[in-house]
């Protein structure tokens, strides 16, 4: 039943998502509902993965769940932290370096963290090219100043 839990938090937070989704102000420009639009697909999205989750992870419900144990494991627990300390890092230097540099540290941080240092091109190509694609489209599509 602990193969549960998370599946069950999930809806809770996606429910609670949604009914703060329905107190957004309305907008005095053009149609006044349009600021909830997306905060609303975004809690629909979660609330309806969050159901598939928990049906996936009821037919599981007999079979034996370690994932609470690995939590508790040391190189689990140093990972965590790591990720905590490159975050408030990448807080830190983002104004500094702007996005683009600070991304690329942080990902690349996160990617070296997660897959060690056999992987090392992947991580490095994949911190590049998903740092670049977002900057583009925040910058080019979107037209949002990044720092």
């Amino acid at each position: 039943m602990s193969r549960l839990v998370f599946p069950v938090l999930l809806i809770l937070f996606g429910v609670i998502y949604l009914v703060l989704t329905l107190n957004i102000p309305k907008s005095n420009i053009g149609n006044p509902n349009s600021p909830m639009y997306f905060p609303m697909l975004v809690g629909l999205l979660l609330l309806i993965m969050s159901i598939a989750y928990f049906f996936q992870e009821f037919k599981k419900r007999n079979e034996s769940f370690i994932a609470f144990s690995q939590l508790l494991e040391r190189k689990t627990f140093i990972r965590i932290i790591l990720t905590i300390v490159l975050t408030v890092i990448y807080a830190l230097i983002f104004e500094r370096l702007g996005f683009l540099i600070s991304t690329i540290v942080f990902l690349g941080g996160i990617m070296f963290l997660i897959n060690g240092y056999k992987r090392w091109l992947q991580n490095i190509l994949v911190t590049v090219i998903f740092s670049g694609i977002a900057w583009y489209t925040f910058s080019q599509f979107l037209d949002v100043s990044l720092p």
